[in-house]
Protein backbone atom coordinates (compact mmCIF):
# COMPACT_ATOMS: atom_id res chain seq x y z
CA UNK A 1 0.00 0.00 0.00
CA UNK A 2 1.87 3.06 -1.28
CA UNK A 3 5.17 1.64 -0.05
CA UNK A 4 4.32 2.37 3.60
CA UNK A 5 5.33 -0.20 6.15
CA UNK A 6 3.80 -0.98 9.50
CA UNK A 7 6.11 1.40 11.34
CA UNK A 8 5.22 4.33 9.09
CA UNK A 9 1.48 3.67 9.44
CA UNK A 10 1.74 3.53 13.24
CA UNK A 11 3.73 6.78 13.26
CA UNK A 12 1.09 8.49 11.08
CA UNK A 13 -1.68 7.21 13.37
CA UNK A 14 0.12 8.57 16.46
CA UNK A 15 0.55 11.98 14.79
CA UNK A 16 -3.14 12.07 13.84
CA UNK A 17 -4.18 11.17 17.39
CA UNK A 18 -1.94 13.90 18.82
CA UNK A 19 -3.25 16.50 16.38
CA UNK A 20 -6.96 15.75 16.60
CA UNK A 21 -7.33 13.89 19.87
CA UNK A 22 -8.81 10.46 20.46
CA UNK A 23 -12.35 11.83 20.93
CA UNK A 24 -12.45 13.60 17.56
CA UNK A 25 -10.79 10.79 15.60
CA UNK A 26 -14.12 9.06 14.67
CA UNK A 27 -15.51 12.40 13.46
CA UNK A 28 -12.42 13.02 11.34
CA UNK A 29 -12.64 9.52 9.86
CA UNK A 30 -16.33 9.91 9.10
CA UNK A 31 -15.75 13.27 7.44
CA UNK A 32 -12.92 11.86 5.36
CA UNK A 33 -15.02 8.89 4.29
CA UNK A 34 -17.91 11.18 3.35
CA UNK A 35 -15.61 13.33 1.25
CA UNK A 36 -14.15 10.33 -0.57
CA UNK A 37 -17.63 8.92 -1.21
CA UNK A 38 -18.83 12.26 -2.59
CA UNK A 39 -15.76 12.55 -4.82
CA UNK A 40 -16.26 9.07 -6.25
CA UNK A 41 -19.95 9.60 -6.93
CA UNK A 42 -19.27 12.92 -8.67
CA UNK A 43 -16.54 11.35 -10.78
CA UNK A 44 -18.84 8.52 -11.87
CA UNK A 45 -21.60 11.03 -12.67
CA UNK A 46 -19.17 13.05 -14.81
CA UNK A 47 -18.08 9.89 -16.64
CA UNK A 48 -21.69 9.05 -17.43
CA UNK A 49 -22.33 12.58 -18.73
CA UNK A 50 -19.13 12.54 -20.80
CA UNK A 51 -20.03 9.17 -22.35
CA UNK A 52 -23.33 10.57 -23.59
CA UNK A 53 -21.71 13.68 -25.06
CA UNK A 54 -18.95 11.65 -26.66
CA UNK A 55 -21.44 9.33 -28.33
CA UNK A 56 -23.36 12.28 -29.76
CA UNK A 57 -20.25 14.04 -31.03
CA UNK A 58 -18.89 10.97 -32.82
CA UNK A 59 -21.98 10.46 -34.95
CA UNK A 60 -21.89 10.13 -38.74
CA UNK A 61 -21.16 13.79 -39.47
CA UNK A 62 -18.71 13.01 -42.28
CA UNK A 63 -20.19 13.12 -45.77
CA UNK A 64 -18.86 11.83 -49.08
CA UNK A 65 -17.96 15.39 -50.03
CA UNK A 66 -15.75 15.70 -46.96
CA UNK A 67 -13.91 12.51 -47.84
CA UNK A 68 -13.37 13.55 -51.47
CA UNK A 69 -12.12 16.99 -50.34
CA UNK A 70 -9.56 15.36 -48.07
CA UNK A 71 -8.32 13.10 -50.85
CA UNK A 72 -7.85 16.01 -53.28
CA UNK A 73 -5.55 18.05 -51.04
CA UNK A 74 -2.45 19.11 -53.04
CA UNK A 75 0.87 18.10 -51.57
Amino acid sequence: MFGLGTTELILILIIVIVLFGAKRLPQVGAGLAKGIRSFRSNMSDDDKKDDGKHAESTGADITDADISDKNNIPK
